[in-house]
């Protein structure tokens, strides 16, 4: 299965996931995890295997599911709210793989500090033994170095966020 053209219904993780046998709900899963920072979600989606590789804006080149992990653990319990959503992308689908090119959009928004994000990703999803599609790749990049250095700051450098006991 191919995309003829982009995509440009955004996916937001708000989206069916039930069947992780489907491409569609994989990546929908992905966003919910991120969007709503559920490590168990994330964890779920994720290949827990050394074979699965992230190079994105706040950590470089992580290998294997215990180094990938530490890097949402640090974006989850940042200060702030943020919301990402994954648009004008190209699904293309090839026996157990599949893979998508497109954008993030996002805001993330650090004591009434808010910031526009726009990402350039890719994601590589296999399918496991179970029959369910898990990320493999995923590849992210931010243009504007301005951009890029706030997202960074804001993330990396605040204090974790309070969360309710």
């Amino acid at each position: 299965m191919s995309s003829s053209s982009p995509i440009q219904t955004p996916v937001t993780g708000g989206e069916e996931t039930s069947d992780q046998r489907q491409a569609a709900h994989a990546l929908a899963q992905f966003y919910r995890a991120l969007n709503s920072r559920d490590l168990r979600l994330m964890q779920e989606n994720w290949a827990n295997s050394a074979e699965a590789v992230m190079d994105n804006p706040l950590g470089g080149i992580k290998r294997g599911w215990t180094e990938i992990r530490t890097i949402y653990e640090r974006l989850f319990a940042s200060a702030g709210t943020y919301r990402f959503e994954f648009y004008d992308y190209d699904l293309h689908e090839a026996g157990d793989v599949f893979y998508v090119i497109g954008r993030e959009r996002g805001e993330l928004d650090v004591n009434g500090r808010r910031m526009p994000l726009a990402i350039r990703t890719t994601r590589i999803f296999r399918r496991d033994a179970d029959k369910r599609w898990r990320q493999v790749h995923h590849h992210g990049s931010i243009d504007d170095p301005h951009v890029l250095a706030a997202y960074q700051d804001a993330v990396l450098q605040s204090p974790p966020r309070r969360t309710p006991a």
